[in-house]
């Protein structure tokens, strides 16, 4: 697997010559790691160098793979970021919820009569919970939807902030949910959009080398 996919790379890398990398870009990388890593000192890089079995070029040409890596990995995955970040948007939101956890459908449904009567969610989370989060009221998340199981999910889609839905059967324990905020997924979000780029990448990468002679992987 690991050759097939250093196989796979080196030859994408090699191929797309429009693959232009700043050199400015490089050689500013080089100085950015070298003050990250107290190595200005032209004596400790060189030590730095040895002990890690590199020469100068040899680390400017690793720095600069790196940066084609980049732009390959950006030519692959702008034109399709979008469309798939549509098709998942869904199960990317987030919702941040808190919940009353209770081994009794009997105790659930008379807590759930007490809340609509005006009994304190909270109060009651802190008295019959039987989860950790009790102590916090209840309050868990942010959780995605796509890690929510299907019939909170289904539930919690119909309500708005505020709301309590249940009790909910999940798994031997009933569950009472009210939703505190909704975070709508967006690409703004530095570490979402890295994920995503990261599943086209692999995605792509997969099918790449799901085309390698049989030869090569027997070969391993």
């Amino acid at each position: 697997g690991d050759i097939v996919r250093q196989f796979v790379l080196e030859r994408e890398l090699k191929n797309q010559t429009e693959l232009n990398v700043n050199s400015a870009a490089v050689e500013q990388a080089i100085i950015d790691f070298r003050l990250q890593n107290q190595l200005t000192d032209a004596e400790q890089f060189q030590e730095w160098l040895a002990n890690n079995s590199l020469t100068y070029d040899a680390f400017h040409n690793q720095v600069s793979v790196n940066f084609k890596l980049k732009a390959l990995k950006d030519s692959v995955t702008e034109p399709k970021l979008q469309e798939y970040f549509i098709e998942r948007k869904l199960f990317l939101d987030r919702v941040v919820l808190s919940r009353i956890i209770t081994t009794n459908k009997e105790l659930a449904d008379e807590l759930h009569s007490q809340i609509q009567d005006g009994a304190s969610f909270e109060q009651l989370a802190r008295e019959y919970s039987i989860t950790d989060d009790r102590v916090m009221n209840g309050m868990v998340g942010p959780v995605s939807r796509g890690s929510m199981p299907d019939i909170l999910r289904s539930a919690v889609d119909l309500a708005k902030v505020g709301d309590v839905v249940g009790p909910l059967g999940l798994e031997e324990r009933w569950g009472l949910f009210r939703v505190e905020e909704v975070l709508p997924a967006t690409l703004d979000d530095a570490q979402l959009k890295q994920s995503l780029e990261d599943e086209l990448f692999e995605q792509w990468l997969a099918e790449k080398m799901q085309q390698v002679p049989i030869k090569l992987q027997v070969g391993e």
